[in-house]
């Protein structure tokens, strides 16, 4: 008997301290407000879940300082579009197909970040998902709460 007087409060209380059963996530995509997503290669360039923002990679063709330039000026507007920028990145990734060329253009992607810079992983790989890519950054930011 007293299970069954207990039974309806388990049930109240589990529903009421339960987590979010969905996930609640925002997302951006190269400014354009109509979509959030790129459906034909399945990505959005920036998605936040909660105060953390996933930037999808920037790329480049040109492992040059114009080139790299290009990269973190993408990466750039991307941190904006949630009003970030480079001092709320806490990890970097980075695919180039020449890592000597990139280290040796490294001073281009230092002022991005001025003396604060994030935990960063390097790797150079065979080739990238665009073909003719040589470098690709992704970043994973943190914004206040």
């Amino acid at each position: 008997m007293k299970y069954i007087i207990l039974l309806p409060f388990l049930l109240f209380f589990s529903n009421t301290f339960s987590q979010e059963k969905k996930v609640k996530k925002e997302k951006w995509h190269w400014n354009n407000n109509n979509i959030k997503q790129d459906t034909i290669a399945g990505y959005c360039q920036v998605l936040k879940i909660d105060n953390v923002l996933y930037i999808s990679g920037a790329v480049t063709n040109d492992i040059t300082p114009e080139g790299i330039t290009s990269v973190y000026n993408d990466l750039k507007a991307s941190l904006a579009s949630f009003g970030a920028t480079f001092a709320n990145v806490v990890k970097e990734n980075l695919y180039t197909t020449d890592i000597e060329e990139m280290k040796k253009f490294n001073y281009v992607r230092k002022k991005f970040y001025g003396n604060d810079f994030p935990a960063a992983t390097w790797v150079q790989i065979q080739r990238l998902y665009m073909p003719k890519a040589k470098l690709e950054v992704e970043l994973i930011a943190h914004l206040p709460k």
